[in-house]
């Protein structure tokens, strides 16, 4: 029987520091293959393999297209393309952002339960939002084991916190700990699954080319709601513990990320209101100066009142945006989780 050999691991906001410890710990000889996604903006170019190197002792290299998977290795993301697993090998996808991330840890965990089963270890370290969790559970449900950074010792409990209140994982530890399991859990069998053939040809029955599902679930429930990212319709898939929102395109929303970019929507429209006034006010003056030059006053006073009235409303919906009552500031991690890795990898670097 095989042994669990691959070990997928997703981290954010204070995920450097949790990843560095959890290479620290490991073997040379580890006889399993390391993949990790940390969340980057799109633009960035990560030095997490790097900062591995220095801290471990295991080989971490930024995942190559097709390049075949080798076991006592790290494998890192790139930006801005969501890593997957093939048989055998490593793939770059450009599939749509996933929970607003490419990478996207989700896309990682799903493609290894699909592909490889019960031989995945998953783990989920420090970060905010809920990217993973849904992976999470598509490996738990193909037999693989999960593994979860105690909250209380991640810089951001936000992801580990969402993996314990949705999925049943099996392990909760420290981040001190968690090597030690990895080298007991991969010493030994993986329990039985289906072949890893017949698990390959499941995947491409549900994912699309690039490693991604090709279409949202027929049971999704349109919701009259449009996607952030392109203003297609969205629709609902909720199952056990878990709702999201999906496009057509393929765009995914946790209901807290979709929460966010609406009132970031929201705060964008208002402040475009704010200006179309602003200028609106000044165009009215203008045309109440030219009129009284002209000795039209009654069109200047007319021109009066509209210049008001547009800085009454400015004002007011200025206000409102200054002093918090439109921005939601509940998933404000969320807000900073995008630099902070990269932030991070800079001064490590």
């Amino acid at each position: 029987m095989p042994n669990r050999d691959i070990i997928v691991v997703g981290a954010s906001a204070g995920g450097v520091e949790a990843l560095k410890q959890l290479a620290g710990g490991l073997p040379r000889d580890l006889p399993a293959a390391i993949f990790v996604v940390l969340h980057v903006p799109s633009n960035g170019t990560s030095a997490l393999a790097h900062i591995l190197n220095r801290h471990g002792e295991l080989r971490a290299d930024v995942a190559r297209d097709g390049e075949a998977i080798e076991p006592s290795r790290i494998y890192v993301a790139p930006a801005d393309v969501h890593l997957v697993l093939r048989s055998g090998r490593v793939v770059y996808s450009g599939a749509p952002r996933e929970n607003g991330f490419r990478p996207a840890v989700d896309a990682l965990f799903r493609s290894a339960a699909q592909i490889h089963g019960p031989r995945v270890i998953r783990i989920v370290l420090s970060g905010s939002g809920d990217d993973g969790t849904l992976g999470l559970r598509a490996i738990k449900e193909a037999g693989g084991v999960a593994i979860v950074q105690h909250p209380a010792d991640a810089l951001y409990a936000g992801m580990p916190q969402s993996a314990l209140e949705v999925v049943d994982v099996d392990y909760t530890l420290p981040v001190a700990e968690i090597a030690p399991m990895l080298v007991a859990l991969t010493a030994g069998e993986a329990p039985a699954g289906p072949e890893e053939a017949e698990t390959a040809a499941m995947a491409s029955e549900s994912l699309g080319a690039a490693g991604h599902e090709a279409s949202v679930s027929p049971n999704g429930k349109l919701t009259g709601f449009t996607c952030p990212d392109c203003g297609g319709p969205l629709r609902e898939i909720s199952g056990k513990n878990f709702t999201r929102y999906q496009c057509l395109i393929g765009h995914v929303y946790s209901p807290e990320l979709l929460m966010l970019e609406k009132t970031q929507s929201l705060e964008q429209a208002l402040w475009s209101a704010v200006r179309a006034l602003e200028e609106r006010k000044e165009l009215a003056s203008r045309l109440s100066r030219r009129m009284r030059q002209a000795n039209c006053e009654r069109a200047a006073e007319r021109f009066d009142e509209q210049g008001h009235q547009s800085q009454e409303s400015a004002l007011l919906i200025r206000q409102m945006l200054l002093n918090g009552m439109v921005s939601s500031r509940s998933i404000t991690e969320d807000e900073e989780e995008n630099d902070r890795p990269l932030v991070e990898n800079e001064v490590e670097g």
